[in-house]
This record gives structure tokens, sequence and C-alpha cells, in this order.
């Protein structure tokens, strides 16, 4: 029985080829495309104009943005005076309307309302303040939340509020 060993040709081109390995591993970055873009480390976040005449969808709003969107998006959050990006925007519309009712058998009754549902759009931008460009704007952003008939309105209108946030994230990042 005869053992056959590598050759020192085959063992320097293996070490070769495992340094090469190696040393691309250390190079290899999770931070796809442009992600943010590489100059945009902060982002401000105005409150939304409101066109409604629901006033606390604004505060919201904001709010959640405030809490969501930097953190989704990998920045920090900075003053307009200072950072790299901003985002802002107005809530152009406010509806709530009843998609799930039964119709009454004959037609004498008013139909009886199961649920009911808040949708919100806005219109919003994303500006690059370093270069001074729009990296992504939609002019109607929808975000629909639902309740059941009798209960608060506010359960639908957070749930909208969430969907709008998502939506923003999605498109920024469809675009950096």
């Amino acid at each position: 029985m005869s053992v056959h060993t590598a050759g020192p040709g085959r063992l320097r081109f293996a070490g070769v080829i495992l340094a090469a390995i190696v040393l691309s591993a250390c190079n290899y970055s999770f931070r796809a495309g442009s992600f943010p873009p590489p100059h945009i480390r902060t982002i401000a976040i105005q409150p939304f104009d409101n066109e409604t005449n629901r006033f606390e969808v604004a505060a919201e709003l904001y709010d959640q943005l405030l809490r969501n969107l930097p953190g989704a998006l990998g920045i920090r959050t900075a003053g307009a005076d200072v950072a790299d990006a901003i985002v802002r925007g107005s809530i152009v519309r406010y509806d709530v309307v009843a998609p799930n009712y039964t119709s009454s058998p004959g037609g004498g009754q008013a139909p009886q309302v199961l649920q009911r549902q808040v949708s919100i759009t806005v219109r919003v931008e994303i500006v690059d303040l370093v270069e001074d460009v729009i990296l992504w704007e939609s002019s109607s952003v929808l975000g629909q939340g639902e309740f059941a008939e009798g209960a608060p309105e506010d359960g639908g209108r957070r749930e909208a509020i969430e969907i709008l946030v998502q939506r923003i994230v999605d498109g920024a990042q469809s675009n950096w």
C-alpha cells in the first residue's frame, strides 16, 4: 500500500488560494449598492403640513417617522440646519369609509356596518441636502387601517400611519 502526498507545488497553490479567499472575505461588506448614499449619515424629519381637518394626524405621523425612519435607513436624526438629508411632506387626505357591511333583507332598513377603514394619503419627499437633489418623492403614499364598528377610530389611524411609515421606508430604499 502506498501513500500519496501532495507535492510542494500543490501545497503552495492551495495556500495561495486559501489566502485569496481569506483576504477577499475581509473586504466583504453587507452594505449593498448605495443605501443610503455614503455621505448621508443624518436625517431631519420635519412635521408634515396637514391639509385635512384631523389635526392629531400630523403629530402622530411625525412621532412614528421620528421613531422608525432613521433606524430603518441606518442613519441618525439631526436638526434641519446640520442634517445631510431631510424628510418633508403634506397630509393631503384623511377618509373614514365602511368597506364591510351587510345590507338588510328586503331593503327596508339601513345597512349594518361591520367594519370601518381609515385611509390617509401623504405627499412626501426625501431631499439630499449635501448634493441638493431629491432622493425620493411620491405624491400619493397611502396607508389604510381598519377598526370594528363601535371601536375607537384611533386604532385604525395608528395602523394606517404605521403602513405609511413603512411605505416611505420602502420607497426610500428602492431608490437609494
